[in-house]
Formats: structure tokens, sequence, C-alpha cells
């Protein structure tokens, strides 16, 4: 474990240095930043789907809380007239508040149970705005959000994205290498012998739901004003499985996994864009062949290295 932590924490902080001086390099170019903006994003999201796998359990129902995220702020912004920076917060502690409700009721469940009712979950929130009346537009959805900085520049959005990013894999590594991380990959491996040793099995598995539900609703926060609007078409389940694919690429032994996969898979997506009609097929090919190549993850390429020259 501690390899892993400080190869994680190597890399994670040469990316982000990385991602900082990235304006040098672009520039003001809006398409590159952009592309990074939704990068940085969708890794907050996919955080969060990374923590309920420490428990033992596949969350597709990840989209469903960014929704949460994002309507929390479109409509306490359009509606009741809150500052961005106060809107933020909120919708990440409503999204991970719901979460610890429903996961109170759901966590139960194990495998693909669990995993199924996830999904009919993120369709279900879905519909809920699709038909909230007034107050969420239906399909129409909330638009014209005004974003927190007064400038025609992408920078103060693209930095602000990098913080998110940074306090969301600060979040996640505090969780992994600690106490508290020690005790879910207890649960994953065996959650009546780790309650036969006095853990509260049912208080974590909540603990981490929420948490997890927390960082969705903080990336979908992000997302709406990024976008300065909201819809109920912007977080599906289609979007879950694809945070889920970020986990697995970037690899589920390292907190920076989602991250780095996130990254990967979406710039990858952005380069296959001039195959147009074959893009998608492109797409599934490689990564099929990513995963049975690497099944530990990209970040696992390094340490299958230094595994050969030993």
């Amino acid at each position: 474990m501690k390899i892993l932590n400080q190869r994680d924490g190597v890399i994670a902080i040469a990316f982000l240095a990385l991602l900082a001086v990235m304006p040098l390099f672009v520039g003001d170019s809006r398409y590159m930043l952009s592309v990074l903006m939704n990068c940085a994003g969708l890794s907050i999201i996919a955080f969060g789907v990374w923590i309920t796998f420490t428990i033992g359990r596949i969350n597709i129902g990840q989209a469903g809380f960014a929704l949460i995220g994002g309507y929390t702020t479109a409509i306490v912004l359009s509606k009741l007239g809150w500052s961005f920076w106060l809107a933020l917060p909120a919708s990440a502690v409503v999204a991970a508040l719901l979460g610890a409700v429903i996961g109170s009721a759901i966590l139960k469940l194990k495998g693909i149970y669990f995993s199924m009712l996830t999904i009919c979950l993120t369709e279900s929130i879905r519909l809920a705005f699709l038909n909230g009346g007034d107050l969420t537009q239906g399909s129409k959805g909330i638009t014209g959000l005004a974003q927190p900085f007064a400038t025609d520049s992408p920078l103060p959005m693209y930095y602000l994205a990098l913080a998110l990013l940074a306090v969301a894999l600060l979040i996640t590594w505090c969780v992994h290498y600690s106490r508290l991380g020690r005790i879910f990959r207890a649960m994953r491996l065996n959650e009546d012998l780790a309650e036969s040793f006095g853990t509260d099995v049912w208080r974590y598995r909540v603990l981490a739901f929420a948490m997890a539900c927390g960082l969705g609703g903080l990336g979908g926060s992000y997302f709406a004003v990024f976008t300065q609007s909201v819809y109920p078409q912007s977080f599906t389940v289609e979007h879950s499985i694809y945070y889920m694919l970020f986990c697995f690429l970037g690899g589920l032994e390292y907190a920076s996994g989602a991250m780095i996969g996130a990254f990967a898979l979406t710039i990858l997506f952005e380069l296959l864009s001039e195959f147009q009609q074959y893009q998608t097929l492109v797409y599934g090919v490689l990564m099929i062949a990513v995963i049975l190549l690497m099944p530990n993850g990209l970040m696992s390429i390094r340490a299958r290295q230094e595994g050969v020259r030993k």
C-alpha cells in the first residue's frame, strides 16, 4: 500500500501541475480548454463511482445525483437569486443528503441487484425533473445561467474546474489512504467478517454512498454553470456507464485512477471525432483492447514495467 501511495501521489501531483500550466501551451483556445474542463468535471463525478467501488458496490446511478446537483444549482441561481459560491456547496450537500437517505434503503442489496436498482434510480430522477413543472421547466430545462466570472476569457472557469478537481481528488485520496479506506476495503472483501470485528457496516455503507453522491452533485453543479444550462438529458444512464468505465480504465487500486481514466477516454473520444459514424465503434474496440491488455488500469503500467525489470 505504501508503494501504491507513493506512485499514486507522484502521478496525481504531476498531472495536476501539468493541467495548471496547460494554458501556457494552448493559450485562450476555447475548444482545448473546454475539452479539459469537461474532463475535469467528469473526473469529479467519477470519483464518486470509485468510492462506491471501495465498498464492493457497482454504482450505475451517479448520473442521477449529478442531475440533482445541476438542478439544485440552476434552481437556486435562477429562482432564488443565490450566489454561485453558495449554490455550489449547497448542491453537493443536497445530493449527499439524498444519497444518504436513498442509500440507507438500497445498500442492503449487492451485486447485480444493486447495480440494476441504481439504473432505475437514475431514470426515476431524470423523469422527476422532466415532470417537475415550472420548477424544472420540463424538457426545456433551465437555461441562461450566469457564470460566476464577469469575463469573456475561459481561463477563470478553467481554473475553477481545476480547483474543484483538486478538492475531489483530495477527498478521494483521504478516503483511500486512511483508516476509513481500510474499513471500506475490509467491507468490500467480506462484510460479515468486518462486522464480526465490531465495524458498523450499515453506517459505513451509507457514509460511502453519501460521499459518492456528494461528489456527483458537485460535478453536476459545475457543469450547470459551465454549460449555463441543465436538462433532464444532461445526465443519463449512458453517462453513468461512462463514469464506471473511467474507474476501470484508470485503475481501481489508485485514488487518482478515475481522473486518469476520465481524461484518457474523453480526449480519446475527441480525437476519434474525425471517424464520424465509426467513432463509437472504434472507441468500443479500443476500450475492449485496453481492458483486456491492462485489467488493472492505466495506472498499473508503471508497476508492471518495474515488475518485468525485476
